[in-house]
């Protein structure tokens, strides 16, 4: 009998992929083992490999398609002793039928908004002065798309407790998906009598909705660059961080001049060939940061609904600026390797990193984060936290400065370092003490050996 195979889930937070590339083509033997295709994530392409034996029987979704759907059919493989006619006899894959419901769907929804559009603007009619403002009640007509009508009921969502981001309040596919089964009722406020008809694009948005840029320029005015999914991915997660994560700020100077002095040495001791090492000012602020979280550990923590996750080991994730976007490669339990060892190791994800060959394992996950910008002259800036992290440490360039020392004024390289915390795990004192231990640490990096 045929089988299908699916568009594999190659990480935890994985929902859709780009079909890189095949390696094999129809009528293809392949073995479990074999790297049948290269998927592209949003961070990493990464090689899919055969779970069954048997013959490629039907590519079912074309080399470079984008926007694939995990668990959606992309292939068909014929057991020993099959032919194309098993293909045939077997269930067709949902996809044509699936993408031709959502058509109609959105063709209905297209009709029925362009008919809310060319629908007049009631006319003002008196109400009675106690007519209590219209409430969601059962038998309340719901204004909603044919497509979230149809999600709704699958999900088990009252359509009343919805409230609709599309034009004049209609509930639209991304209301529902958000909302919660069993949610309570939204009291909606009394509708005002439109005195004139209002112009579509001058409607108010949703809060959470912003116009389209396009609508502020002309044609030809801009070039239209689409987005890829790290792009994509970037945006819905640090849009997530800031309006879900409360957000504050505390920063610190630190003086940097003998951990400088610390890496020459260091640097010039370096052996030839294997083993060789150059550390970077980066190298000692990941081990400093990985330290004085285990000393104070409830910085080196994960917010849930039900508790506190205090982690036992300081993973430290490294941000890497790439030509296409932005990732965190992690350093695992960087409170006990040394300076040489979490130098290479952080060259070695950020090179993968660049040519998107990292494994999800390496940059999913983590307890804490570090973000320089140092290298390109900016002095002090704050970062967004990256969930599941509790916080994260915006690095400045080391500047040289004046500073005052037992009444004299010396000369002095100073580094701004600003962190931000999630406010429910870390309170102000607890993130203080933590910015103190970590400045211990630089401005002294032979506590570290401690």
């Amino acid at each position: 009998m045929s089988t299908q195979i699916l568009m594999p889930a190659l990480s935890p937070t994985m929902e859709e992929g780009k079909l890189a590339k095949w390696h094999v083509k129809e009528g293809d033997e392949v073995h479990s083992g074999d790297v049948i295709a290269e998927i592209e994530t949003d961070k990493a392409t990464m090689e899919f490999e055969a779970v069954d034996e048997g013959r490629i029987g039907k590519i079912l979704v074309a080399e470079g398609t984008e926007g694939v759907k995990v668990n959606a059919p992309i292939a068909v493989l014929l057991e020993e002793g099959e032919d194309a006619s098993a293909i045939a006899a077997a269930p067709a894959p949902d996809i044509h039928s699936a993408m031709s419901s959502i058509k109609d769907a959105v063709t209905a929804e297209t009709k029925e908004v362009k008919q809310a559009k060319a629908e007049p603007a009631p006319k003002p009619a008196p109400a009675p002065a106690a007519a209590p403002a219209p409430q969601a009640a059962d038998g309340e007509r719901v204004f909603a798309s044919p497509l979230a009508k149809r999600i709704a009921a699958q999900k088990g969502i009252d359509l009343h407790a919805v409230n609709g981001s599309g034009p004049r309040g209609r509930i639209v596919k991304a209301d529902v998906e958000s909302a919660q089964p069993g949610a309570a009722p939204v009291r909606k406020p009394a509708a005002a009598p439109a005195a004139t008809p209002s112009v579509p694009s001058a409607a108010p948005a949703a809060p959470s909705a912003l116009p389209d840029a396009r609508i502020f320029f002309k044609p030809g005015e801009y070039e239209e660059i689409p987005h890829d999914s790290m792009r994509k991915s970037i945006a819905k997660r640090l849009t997530a961080s800031t309006s879900g994560i409360p957000h504050f700020y505390l920063t610190i100077d630190c003086r940097i001049d003998a951990l400088l002095a610390a890496r020459k040495r260091l640097n010039d001791t370096s052996p030839k060939g294997e083993g060789a090492f150059k550390l970077s000012v980066n190298d000692f602020l990941v081990k400093a940061a990985a330290l004085a979280l285990k000393k104070v550990p409830e910085c080196n923590a994960s917010w849930t609904e039900n508790a506190v996750l205090r982690h036992k080991h300081a993973d430290v994730g490294v941000a890497v600026a790439l030509d296409f976007g932005l990732i965190t490669p992690i350093v695992f339990a960087a409170e006990d390797k040394g300076l040489a060892a979490i130098s290479n190791e952080v060259k070695s994800l950020a090179t993968r990193a660049r040519d998107k060959k990292l494994k999800p394992q390496e940059y999913e996950g983590g307890t804490f984060a570090i973000s320089n910008l140092g290298m390109f002259g900016i002095s002090q800036f704050t970062a967004v936290i990256n969930p599941p992290h509790a916080g994260i440490l915006a690095v400045g360039a080391g500047v040289e400065k004046p500073v005052i020392v037992n009444g004299k004024v010396e000369v002095a390289t100073v580094m701004t370092v600003t962190m931000s915390c999630d406010h429910r795990v870390i309170d102000g004192a607890t993130g203080a003490r933590f910015l103190q231990v970590f400045k211990q640490f630089v401005e002294d990096p032979a506590a570290m050996l401690l």
